[in-house]
C-alpha cells in the first residue's frame, strides 16, 4: 500500500529521514542535493515521482537560508517532475519566531517563508511543535502541526521523579505548560520576564510554587540559552530542589553550549528535528530523544487518509 509514496531528504537532517524510513519500511529517495562552486544549490532527483505522493524532510535549521532554498529547490524539482502530491516535512520551521509586526518597517518573515514554500510546490505541510499556531494559517494549503508532547512525557515520566513541577520560561509558554502538567498530572509554574533587546532575558520574578521541587522548564526551543539558564537560576533561588530542561527543538547557536555547561541544569531533554553539533554531543547532560516514529506515523496516516490530530488524544 506504501508503492506509491516516496521520501526524500535534503542535507539539514538525513538521519531523522532514515529514521523515518526505516519506521515505515520504504527506502529513501534518490536525490543529489548539492551547492555549485559559488554556493548556489543544484537539485537534481534521481528517480521517476510521476503520479507519486512524495515527502520532503528538510528542516529550515543551521545554516538555516542554505537549507531554506534545498527545500523550495527539491519542492520545484518534484512538482516540475510530475509528483502527483508534495508534503514538505518541515521538523524545525525556521523564521516562525517573526510572526507579527513588533515594531514600525519589520516584516512578518514567517508568512514570507509560507508563501515561498506554497508557490515552490508543495500541497501540504507537516510540522512540529510550531512557535506560534498562528503560522498555520499563513499557508493557504492544509498544515498539520505536531507536538512532541508524547515522546517528551514517556521520557519524564519514566526517568524524573515525583514532588515535580512544569515552569513555563515566559508568558509566551503558559498554554503549553499548563497542557504539559496537565497530561503528567502535576502542577505548572511561571517565570516573568522583560526581554531588553532580541536573545536577552531579564527573569523578574516566579508565579507559583516550586519550593523544595523538582523544576521542568518546557519551551519550544532553546536557542541560546539565555532564557533558560537564567530561569534555572531563579528557580533555584526560590527553593526548587533541582532543575531540568526540556524543549523540541535544540537550536543552540552561539554561546547556548557554554551557558548550558555553566549552568546548575541537571539535564537538557530535546528531540532530533534539529541535528546536534558535535560540540553539543559531547555535553552528557544535553539527551536526545527521536520523534522520527511519530513523524513516520503521521505520514502513514496523511497517506491512508486517517486521523492525524487522534495521534495526540
Amino acid at each position: 500500500m506504501l508503492d506509491k509514496l516516496k521520501i526524500f531528504t535534503g542535507n539539514s537532517n538525513p538521519a531523522l529521514a532514515m529514521d523515518i524510513c526505516k519506521h515505515l519500511g520504504v527506502l529513501l529517495g534518490k536525490a543529489e542535493v548539492k551547492s555549485f562552486s559559488d554556493g548556489e544549490v543544484c537539485v537534481e532527483i534521481k528517480e521517476s515521482v510521476r503520479g507519486m505522493e512524495v515527502y520532503v524532510i528538510q528542516s529550515t535549521c543551521t545554516p538555516v537560508n542554505k537549507n531554506l532554498m534545498e527545500l523550495l529547490i527539491m519542492l520545484d524539482a518534484l512538482k516540475r517532475a510530475s509528483a502527483y502530491a508534495i508534503t514538505a516535512v518541515i521538523p524545525y520551521y525556521g523564521y516562525a519566531r517573526q510572526d507579527r509586526k513588533v515594531a514600525p518597517r519589520t516584516p512578518i518573515t514567517s508568512k514570507l517563508v509560507a508563501d515561498l514554500i506554497t508557490v515552490a510546490g508543495a500541497t501540504r505541510v507537516l510540522c512540529m511543535d510550531l512557535h506560534a499556531g498562528q503560522i498555520q494559517g499563513f499557508f493557504n494549503i492544509p498544515v498539520d502541526n505536531l507536538y512532541a508532547t508524547p515522546v517528551l512525557l514517556e521520557h519524564i515520566q519514566k526517568n524524573y521523579r515525583d514532588n515535580t513541577v512544569i515552569v513555563s520560561p515566559d508568558a509566551g509558554g503558559v498554554e503549553r505548560a499548563r497542557a504539559f502538567a496537565k497530561r503528567l498530572g502535576t502542577s505548572f509554574a511561571m517565570i516573568d520576564k522583560r526581554r531588553p533587546a532580541p536573545n536577552v532575558a531579564e527573569i523578574m520574578n516566579i508565579i507559583g510554587d516550586i519550593d523544595g521541587k523538582i523544576c521542568i522548564l518546557l519551551d519550544d526551543m532553546i536557542d541560546t540559552a539565555g532564557t533558560i539558564t537564567q530561569g534555572a537560576e531563579a528557580l533555584m533561588k526560590q527553593g526548587a530542589k533541582e532543575v531540568y530542561a526540556c524543549c523540541t527543538h535544540p537550536v543552540l547557536s552561539g554561546p547556548a553550549i557554554g551557558r548550558l555547561k555553566k549552568s546548575s541544569i541537571k539535564e537538557v531533554l530535546v528531540t532530533n528535528t534539529i541535528p546536534l553539533s558535535d560540540e553539543a554531543k559531547s555535553l552528557n547532560k544535553i539527551k536526545s530523544l527521536t520523534v522520527a516514529p511519530l513523524l513516520g506515523e503521521a505520514i502513514k496516516r496523511i497517506h491512508y487518509g486517517e486521523s492525524v490530530s487522534s495521534l495526540f488524544v
